[in-house]
């Protein structure tokens, strides 16, 4: 047996001088460590952590957001065609893709925080690249590469932030998490209109470099997972990280107050601890994948499939540069709403009733923008279809890593983003092939029916797992 000392708050873990034994002790090391995370209060620690992530999130978004707003101009100086441009536009989601599927197991395996820096080296040199790149098809390899470090920062993040805060505020915080993007939407709108006038497309990518050095704050003050910690079997450390997190969070509290104690949670036998991708496959969990797979895919296939090509629309149209930028920064402001209803009614009424209302509220809201005949009406459609895309957005990121066991809660979720993603580089693609064909109103007729599948695909398979641990929900 391993020879136990108490730990903070009285809690019994394993002494340093302890072999670490997968058996009865380690598990219970497991399930002890997410009942002392999941009693902790909110305090100014964990949102202060959940702060770093947010602004990792926000500078992703101005990131992928700015080729919105700076495609025209990029497709005017290389004088590409409406397939061209949406095949440079799909660059970045097919390196999203890569870096999901390979950073959510590498987290799994290696540790979230290590993958998480790593991410951002990726994000930078790729955005450099593109500042320098001399020619559209060089343009499209930076933004593989810029995309794969963005797709390897999503799931990690979702994991650390799932991970730390307690079960009563996960859904809320994640979120709020996915309420950065459109934050970043509109920023990168804003930075795009600046840049453009001042300067070109050119300075706005070598702009968007600088925040990787935010890596070094990752470094310093992020903890490690200590419910990852603990399933790995290294529970001396899970136990350090853990006690210095109880610290800091009794710091906060008044004075006097005590931190609750823990409440037991079930173990799990040490032969189910075993993770390798095909779990995601095996009884309890293909189902799971199936719907999530499909949901992320057709969502992220109607999303960037119109979002991406909205300010070149408008341009299109007969709108001037810089009138289709602030039009379609004007239709974002609606995604900060959007985020905030949701963010409410995702422990309010649940995960699936709302990711439900998002899905068909934005299939209804593209198709009529799709159909728009006056800017006044383009504009008011396009805020109430932002308003459901962005409220979209923000259940998807709450629900997905719930769905899976902290064994493989980053491959999960890493795994779901990747199919997302190939959604997400065919739409543009796709829509630079038909709109010559179908016209605006087709596209958008088109992104609306991939709403709707999706809807339908988490009505009908979808779990609920509001108000549940993550371990009982992976039970």
């Amino acid at each position: 047996m391993t020879d136990l000392t108490t730990g903070a708050g009285g809690i019994a873990a394993p002494s340093p001088s302890s072999k670490v034994v997968r058996g009865a002790a380690e598990t219970a090391s497991d399930a002890m460590i997410a009942a002392r995370l999941d009693r902790l209060p909110m305090t100014g620690y964990q949102r202060f952590i959940f702060g770093i992530i947010a602004t990792a999130w926000l500078f992703d978004s101005i990131d992928l957001g700015s080729l919105t707003f700076l495609l025209g101009s990029i497709r005017n100086e290389f004088g590409l065609t409406t397939a061209q441009a949406g095949l440079l536009s799909s660059m970045s989601f097919i390196g999203m893709f890569l870096g999901a599927a390979i950073a959510g197991m590498a987290a799994d395996r290696f540790g979230r925080k290590m993958v998480f820096q790593v991410s951002m080296v990726f994000w930078g040199l790729g955005s450099l690249w593109c500042a320098y790149a001399p020619d559209a098809q060089t343009l499209g390899y930076a933004r593989l590469l810029l995309g794969f470090g963005m797709g390897m920062e999503f799931p990690v993040a979702l994991a650390i932030v799932s991970e730390i805060l307690p079960t009563a505020k996960r859904g809320r915080y994640l979120a709020v998490l996915e309420g950065f993007w459109p934050i970043g939407f509109i920023a990168a709108g804003l930075l795009s209109l600046l840049f453009l006038t001042h300067f070109d497309w050119r300075t706005m990518f070598l702009f968007q470099a600088i925040p990787a050095a935010f890596l070094l704050i990752i470094r310093i003050f992020v903890p490690e997972s200590p419910r990852w910690l603990a399933d790995r079997g290294r529970n001396d450390q899970a136990e350090r990280v853990m006690s210095r997190i109880e610290e800091k969070v009794l710091k906060r509290l008044p004075e006097g107050r005590t931190l609750p104690a823990p409440k037991p949670i079930e173990s799990r036998a040490s032969e189910e601890r075993r993770f390798s991708f095909l779990e995601l496959w095996s009884n309890g969990y293909a189902s799971r994948t199936m719907m999530i797979w499909t949901v992320w895919f057709f969502a992220l296939l109607g999303f960037y499939g119109l979002t991406t090509w909205l300010s070149a629309l408008l341009q299109d149209a007969g709108h001037s540069v810089s009138q289709s930028v602030t039009y379609t920064i004007t239709i974002s402001l609606a995604g900060l709403p959007g985020f905030v209803a949701a963010a409410i009614l995702l422990d309010k009424w649940g995960r699936k009733p709302t990711a439900m209302m998002m899905l068909i509220g934005s299939a209804v809201a593209a198709y009529f923008y799709g159909n728009a005949t006056t800017t006044a009406m383009l504009i008011s459609y396009g805020l109430v279809m932002q308003f459901f895309l962005f409220g979209m957005w923000s259940v998807l990121y709450a629900y997905t890593p719930e769905l899976y066991p902290t064994r493989s809660r980053a491959t999960g979720a890493g795994c779901a983003s990747a199919i997302g993603r190939i959604g997400s580089l065919l739409g543009p693609y796709i829509i630079g092939i038909v709109l010559p064909t179908l016209g605006n109103s087709g596209v958008f007729a088109l992104g609306a029916g991939s709403f709707i599948v999706a809807a339908l695909a988490i009505g009908i398979f979808g779990i609920e797992t509001r108000g549940k641990s993550l371990e009982e929900i992976s039970h």
